[in-house]
């Protein structure tokens, strides 16, 4: 259950309704979860997935959504973040998977975009993929390339607009966090008119780290690599690439709270839409208009505080929603018991 369900509460700033991501209008989550032995001894073992995560349900290609990333700690491996931040628009579902499904996922969602859209790559431009990873070696046969770019496919043919299902579902099958099992959480919030959402792939920090939250049981693994985190935050408020840039470093803050220092060999990444605006790929104006709120108005620091308190509850939803879980060589991480 959410650690709300289970009377804990995170900040101060109301949830929206489902206290997931896809509280902000339009957004569509979906995954593909493997969990399966790979040879007779099961020794070697399938403990991995895909999420997709879709700002609407239109052409994505043709109507792009205004974003940003922003890398907090660099030890990661994604694609099309380059291109995100010059350009200031995504123009692809955003897809989480482990480290070494990084181009087979790239390739399932380039196949997919180009079903979609004949044109790409022939009578207009190519289109910039967007891939966020964990390293979830610890119970996952990475090394075995389960993840095929037929499961990126279906991640986001599976995707809907309901409360996303977290936990260890997804990307997040293998991942761990805290040493406990970690995974897909996520969370909301309302600011006045406007909805932030909140969607992460947890997979970081030791054991020792995690902060005084009230938990209990579930035995967690005292050494542990550095791990990741991709954490996506979705919008309706109108704001420009730079603006969704600034609230994006606020993620950290949140990050913080729970116990990460964005140690050394961590990935720790946002990617972050707004969808109140949508930029036509096909247009012959020459001006296009956009609106977007002042900087100086009040409502700024709050969709700040909005972008840490989302952030810090979706990291603890990943784990208070994940389940033990058992992958390669046997191994066994527990899922952590919050009071």
């Amino acid at each position: 259950m959410k650690v709300r369900e289970g009377g804990m509460t995170v900040g101060k700033l109301p949830t929206g309704v489902k206290n997931c991501i896809t509280d902000v209008e339009g957004v569509l989550v979906g995954h593909v979860t493997l969990d399966y032995p790979l040879d007779e001894s099961g020794a070697e073992y399938a403990c991995t997935g895909v999420t997709a995560i879709l700002p609407h349900n239109g052409n994505l290609f043709k109507e792009k959504v205004t974003a940003a990333s922003y890398v907090i700690n660099g030890f990661g491996k994604t694609t099309g973040l380059v291109q995100v931040n010059e350009l200031g628009v995504l123009e692809s579902p955003i897809m989480l998977t482990n480290t070494f499904s990084v181009p087979a996922v790239t390739q399932g969602v380039l196949e997919y975009m180009l079903n979609e859209s004949p044109e790409i790559g022939d009578t207009t431009g190519t289109i910039n993929i967007v891939v966020g990873e964990c390293n979830d070696s610890y119970l996952n046969s990475i090394r075995r390339f389960p993840v095929k770019p037929e499961h990126a496919v279906n991640a986001i043919k599976n995707a809907t607009i309901n409360q996303a299902v977290e936990g260890a579902v997804g990307a997040g099958k293998g991942m761990m966090c805290f040493g406990y099992k970690g995974g897909i959480g996520s969370s909301s919030r309302i600011v006045e008119e406007y909805t932030v959402g909140c969607l992460v792939l947890s997979n970081f920090g030791k054991k020792k780290e995690l902060q005084r939250y009230r938990y209990a049981g579930g035995e967690g693994l005292s050494e542990t690599s550095d791990g990741s985190i991709i954490i996506v935050l979705a919008t309706d408020a109108p704001l420009s690439d730079r603006q969704i840039q600034r609230l994006a470093k606020r993620c950290g803050i949140g990050l913080g709270r729970t116990g990460s220092h964005f140690s050394h060999g961590s990935g720790d990444i946002v990617i972050a839409f707004s969808t109140a605006q949508k930029t036509a790929h096909f247009s012959e104006d020459v001006l296009e208009t956009r609106v977007q709120l002042r900087e100086d108005h009040p409502i700024m620091n709050q969709l700040f505080r909005a972008a840490a308190e989302a952030a810090e509850e979706a990291i603890l939803n990943s784990l208070s929603q994940a389940v033990t879980t058992k992958g390669r060589l046997g191994r066994v991480v527990n899922q952590i018991n919050f009071q």
